[in-house]
């Protein structure tokens, strides 16, 4: 572009220059790329779904000034989506009425088609739990079905606790 003396030029455009592309700092996206996103944005969406759900039970309680909650939550456990952290409290009027259980979720690249893998981290005595915190629930096995999500995970594992099933790891 040629600059003369009389006439005015947009200074945002005169001085521009090809700036090199830089390598992103991005991580590597593996192939599935499509997959991987899909479950992605689920799992933040059950996310986001939890997170209100608390907010809306606090509110509850506060208003009503009642003394419990549904006792289940989860969260990412770092940057990963796919590694979270859940707590469930003991249900009423059971055994472990009183108690608080972290337990580890880890989703596979598949969910929702195929269930997380979820294990105590707090030890747990219970005849459908073994020595390694493995839980024995047929909705994380052969019931499985992708109408699931992380609030009906958990609140099974809880009624889990309180009404064992025949069924043993």
């Amino acid at each position: 572009m040629e600059v003369r003396p009389n006439e005015t030029v947009d200074s945002s455009t005169q001085y521009r220059r090809h700036v090199p592309a830089t390598p992103s700092k991005q991580p590597v996206v593996p192939s599935n790329t499509f997959e991987t996103t899909s479950v992605s944005q689920r799992l933040q969406k059950e996310l986001m779904s939890l997170m209100l759900m608390m907010v809306w039970t606090y509110l509850i309680l506060f208003l009503q000034m009642i003394g419990g909650d549904l006792g289940v939550s989860a969260f990412p456990e770092g940057e990963s989506i796919f590694a979270w952290i859940g707590t469930i409290a003991g249900g009423e009027g059971t055994a472990y009425e009183g108690l608080s259980y972290k337990l580890s979720l880890h989703f596979p690249l598949d969910y929702p088609f195929k269930p997380p893998q979820i294990k105590f981290e707090t030890m747990c005595f219970h005849p459908n739990v073994d020595q390694f915190g493995n839980i024995c629930l047929d909705i994380l096995q052969d019931k499985w079905s992708s109408a699931y999500d992380c609030r009906t995970i958990l609140l099974s594992i809880q009624s889990l606790l309180g009404e064992p099933t025949r069924i043993v790891p």
